[in-house]
């Protein structure tokens, strides 16, 4: 429990403000529920959340000591009340989780609860499942990232083991990634193999393709095939050879067939005129295709994860990806 006296700043505050001061992790909807079962109390009495404090109140909270600390990304997850996943698969080693367009996996400095890995430490402190007092080093990370703008699939690890036996496998190419994308046009073949060196300019956060390599530059390929066209858009399936930074937007680009949304690497007038602000890419495909021993993950080997439906593959062609994909 802690107690605070009110000086002469606070005097006139709402009590659910001055909570959310005090206890800045303290998610809102439990400060709420607190004040309602009395964990929150003014002068040793309930209260409601609009009661305004009085210059000497004396605010007693009997809230766990880690709601008080100062927010840090590491401490992030206390923040949400609600973590709002969407699991495509869970089991006692993995979560398979279908990110929505707009979240960041993680955040790009300084505090954020919204970014995905939050999400997925709040969501196993909530079910007790982890709590970091109680581990010394390990807590739930995120195995693959996608862009921000980019929906789709991620792995999350629920402990050390599987953390370090999924980042083994994709670093050995053992888990196959597959995209959908909506391009402006479509490539010369309707299947085919995009090859090329890709540089990343950190500072514009851009990646630039070249046929030859150049210091820095790395090596980038992506499988493709057309499944479906309409007008000037085609639907594209691409499977990641490698996983570089902004890998499909840039060699989709590169190959006269820009993704539809990209205002980084495709067309703004042309993304205009269809009213996208975002790139339609989805990372809906996930394959185990374990070649090595997997250690405890063994019992995944062959199973694919796929998302049913995707926003923009029904708003463009009408239908789902059962129906497409074969």
């Amino acid at each position: 429990m802690k107690q605070f006296t009110i000086q002469k700043n606070d005097a006139g505050a709402r009590l659910d403000r001055f909570v959310s001061k005090a206890a800045p992790l303290l998610p809102p909807s439990l400060a709420q529920k607190y004040i309602r079962l009395k964990r929150i109390k003014v002068n040793g009495k309930g209260s409601t959340r609009d009661a305004r404090l009085v210059f000497g109140d004396t605010v007693e909270m009997y809230v766990n000591d880690e709601f008080f600390d100062a927010p840090r990304e590491e401490n992030a997850f206390l923040r949400i009340g609600d973590p709002s996943l969407d699991i495509v698969f869970e089991d006692e080693n993995l979560l398979l989780l279908n990110k929505p367009a707009g979240v960041l996996c993680h955040s790009d400095g300084g505090f954020d609860y919204s970014t995905l890995i939050a999400r997925v430490q709040a969501y196993m402190y909530q079910k007790r499942e982890w709590n970091p007092k109680e581990e010394n080093a390990f807590a739930p990370a995120l195995c693959n990232r996608i862009d921000r703008n980019t929906q789709g699939i991620v792995i999350a690890a629920k402990n050390a083991e599987a953390l370090r036996i999924v980042n083994e496998k994709i670093k050995l190419r053992e888990i196959d990634k597959y995209y959908l994308a909506v391009a402006l046009g479509r490539p010369p073949r309707a299947r085919g193999r995009l090859e090329g060196f890709l540089f990343k300019d950190a500072k514009r956060n851009q990646v630039f393709l070249s046929e030859n390599q150049v210091v820095g530059s790395q090596f980038a390929a992506t499988e493709y095939r057309v499944l479906k066209s309409k007008g000037e858009l085609s639907l594209l399936e691409c499977r990641l050879l490698t996983g570089r930074t902004h890998q499909i937007r840039a060699q989709l680009a590169r190959a006269g067939c820009a993704i539809l949304g990209d205002g980084k690497y495709g067309s703004e007038r042309e993304n205009r005129k269809y009213g996208e602000s975002s790139q339609l890419l989805c990372s809906y495909r996930l394959k185990f295709a374990f070649a090595t021993d997997a250690g405890a993950l063994a019992y995944l080997n062959g199973r694919e994860f796929r998302l049913k439906e995707v926003d923009f593959v029904t708003k463009y062609f009408g239908c789902t990806t059962d129906s497409i994909v074969v």
